[in-house]
């Protein structure tokens, strides 16, 4: 009699632990993504009436680790496995400014600020945003009751806010280098906050740069019996993807995070 108990419960717990959907949010950096530092590089000379007039150099600071969060969503009742949908965002800050030097005066620091279009953050310092919409199958290889473990893959929508190296700023300088010239052609470096001003304005104009790839992952939930309330943790490995030239972008992403589950 005893054992039967035992084995009423332990069945009772096997079809309660597992949920026909869930959604959840989570934790989810990029430790791997890195930008490495610069020292100051000379972007452009300005010259006024065929004389040299000044220059303008531009550096910018590093990261080494992106913070993020994200959602999933997912399916449990499709026979043999399991749907994934899953959205994160990271974000790594830098330090990034224009060095405007008048003539042979000492160069005069202007700290830049970037507000990006489609991103949600205010303006502050430049920050390069990495956001990702995963679509994931996977197969849970053990069926033991409470714990879910699983293994998987899918197809991953990648986009990545640009970054501003010196090449950007070397580029948009092209055509911007009158902002400094005063009135008599001379250089005014108290315009560099124009200047900084105008460079913010044509990054925000850049956009996101969006591309396709892929990732494969290794998971587990845990959902106790009868409770509406699971636990996850997913280590993900992404290939594929266009990323900028300055980035070392990371290819491993963990997600611990929990979520309501029926």
């Amino acid at each position: 009699m005893r054992i039967k108990i035992m084995l009423a419960a332990f069945a009772l717990c096997a079809t309660q632990s597992f949920a026909i959907f869930g959604i959840g949010g989570h934790y989810s950096p990029s430790v791997t993504t890195k930008l490495k530092a610069t020292d100051q590089q000379l972007i452009k000379k300005i010259d006024a009436e065929g004389t040299n007039v000044g220059n303008v150099f531009y550096a910018h600071k590093s990261f080494s680790v992106m913070n993020g969060f994200g959602f999933k969503a997912w399916i449990d009742i499709i026979p043999f496995i399991d749907i994934e949908a899953t959205y994160n965002i990271q974000w790594g800050s830098y330090e990034a400014s224009l060095f405007v030097q008048a003539g042979n005066d000492e160069p005069v620091e202007q700290p830049l600020e970037i507000e990006l279009s489609g991103v949600p953050f205010g303006k502050a310092t430049p920050k390069y945003v990495g956001m990702n919409g995963d679509l994931s199958v996977t197969y849970p290889f053990s069926f033991l009751p409470i714990i879910r473990p699983y293994i998987g893959g899918g197809i991953t929508y990648f986009l990545n806010s640009p970054v501003m190296d010196s090449a950007f700023v070397s580029k948009f300088m092209g055509s911007a280098g009158d902002i400094l010239l005063d009135d008599q052609s001379e250089m005014d470096a108290t315009k560099s906050a124009e200047l900084g001003k105008a460079l913010a304005k044509e990054v925000s104009k850049e956009g996101l740069n969006k591309s396709i790839g892929g990732h494969i992952l290794v998971g587990v939930r845990i959902k106790p019996p009868v409770i509406p309330l699971a636990v996850y943790l997913n280590g993900k490995y992404y290939f594929g993807g266009d990323f900028h030239d300055s980035i070392d972008n990371g290819k491993f992403v963990i997600e611990v995070g929990a979520g309501f589950a029926l």
